[in-house]
């Protein structure tokens, strides 16, 4: 079997909170346009109270902030640049408008224009920056941020009846000897919650088979899955599906498990976007 894949924020907010209904109505809106490199662009209709304003990120249950200008586009409207060489810690940012000495103001997403991030391959690159922006549940706009350095992206993956086989592409180092896939069941400072497999291949591309019966032997849960292409001494870079126009995949691209030791095994992505191997208890047991 094959698978192929509210008011204005508070100043140092936490976890997001939805805007009322009054604020929403005013509230402007906010195009976002994305390039090959992983630039942002934010275009919004100025209505005459956003002389001098700037964009401001905020980077959630943190406090981190990022100031952009916001400068004439034409047309009436403003526009704000997130280049791709600049920092922006990985997280979920909240997207505000912020007046001359007002208040931030929270933006509602407009067309979002991903186009650039579609099949996107940084050949090349030793760093890899991911932005997308998205629409929260509370209807407002957030941009999901990725800075890597080292980068894993994960590619095909098949499920067979006894294992799975994961494909990817390494981006800023190559494999070398002793390359492997490292499984780690928990925080992974238990050697006996820890599994290693041989990572095929040669420069970018790799490949590992992970075999079911390896998992299931400590009952039900994830095994964060990360590349060693130096081998066990080398640095470590977590296996991930980033390089696409999707946020959040763990709810879109799902695998069918197969059943192993009385339990099932199969390829899953977390809300960040990171690939696992997850365990569960078998349907109807």
């Amino acid at each position: 079997m094959k698978t192929v894949a509210t008011p204005p924020a508070p100043r140092r907010p936490g976890p997001e909170v939805p805007l009322p209904a009054p604020g929403r109505r005013s509230a402007p809106e906010a195009d976002c346009l994305a390039d090959f490199a992983g630039g942002l662009t934010f275009d919004l209709a100025d209505r005459g109270r956003l002389l001098g304003a700037h964009l401001l990120l905020r980077r959630r249950s943190s406090e981190e902030e990022v100031r952009l200008p916001l400068t004439p586009a034409g047309e009436g409207r403003l526009r704000a640049a997130l280049p791709s060489s600049m920092d922006l810690a990985e997280g979920r940012w909240d997207v505000f408008a912020e007046p001359a000495g007002g208040r931030p103001v929270r933006l509602l997403p407009g067309l979002n224009d991903l186009r650039a991030l579609v099949d996107r391959d940084p050949e090349g690159a030793s760093r890899v920056a991911v932005r997308i922006p998205y629409p929260t549940k509370f209807g407002n706009l957030s941009v999901r941020s990725w800075q890597r350095a080292p980068h894993a992206e994960a590619g095909e993956i098949r499920v067979d009846p006894d294992r799975s086989t994961v494909h990817g592409r390494l981006y800023g180092t190559e494999l070398g000897p002793g390359a492997c896939v490292e499984a780690r069941f928990g925080d992974g400072e238990d050697p006996a919650r820890v599994r290693r497999f041989e990572a095929a291949g040669e420069g970018h591309a790799f490949a590992a088979g992970l075999p079911h019966r390896d998992f299931v032997s400590l009952g039900t849960g994830d095994w964060s899955l990360w590349l060693r292409p130096a081998g066990v001494s080398g640095p470590e870079v977590r296996i991930s599906r980033l390089l696409d126009d999707l946020h959040d995949r763990h709810a879109i691209c799902t695998y069918p498990p197969a059943e192993s030791g009385g339990l099932c095994a199969g390829p899953a992505y977390t809300e960040d976007n990171d690939l696992v191997l997850r365990v569960r208890e078998a349907a109807g047991a």
